[in-house]
């Protein structure tokens, strides 16, 4: 029997993304599993684990067993996820059109993060940024479930 997963848990992992980090689901027993960008240049390169301490030699096992299975489907990155597009649906999405274009200029430009995040706080829009956010990334994990033939359950 095919393994269910919740998409709550995929996009929880979905939302701690970084550069350092990829998140993988297990194909056979439904867990997601982290691994550093470091963690799988030791397991690549079969180093001596010896000189690492007992934790993170599990976690460099662990990424071996990641290179090495087909098991492991990595979840969808920040590549797949694109929150600057994200961003600007969700400007556009506004109703109040001056707010909306307020937000989408602010937006463009070197610092647009930033001043994104001030804005939301500034304007009190953050709980429905953080919604629309949520529900993006939902449509996100959706797709990728379908994509990779994954039954999926929302909870």
């Amino acid at each position: 029997m095919a393994i269910t997963v919740k998409l709550k848990d995929i996009i929880d992992e979905m939302e701690i993304q970084s550069d350092f980090h990829s998140s993988y689901l297990n194909k056979k027993t439904g867990e997601i599993v982290m691994a550093t960008d470091d963690h799988f240049r030791v397991a690549e390169d079969e180093d001596d684990l010896s000189d690492y301490p007992e934790w993170e030699q599990e976690a460099i096992k662990l990424a071996g067993e990641v290179l090495e299975s087909d098991d492991y489907i990595e979840l969808p990155t920040k590549f797949d996820i694109h929150d600057y597009r994200i961003m600007e649906e969700f400007c556009l999405s506004l109703n109040d059109e001056e707010l909306s274009d307020k937000m989408y200029r602010s937006i463009k430009g070197k610092g647009a993060f930033q001043r994104f995040k001030d804005n939301i706080y500034e304007y009190g829009i953050e709980e429905n940024w953080f919604k629309y956010r949520r529900e993006a990334f939902k449509r996100i994990a959706i797709d990728w479930c379908e994509e990779n033939n994954i039954p999926y359950v929302e909870e």
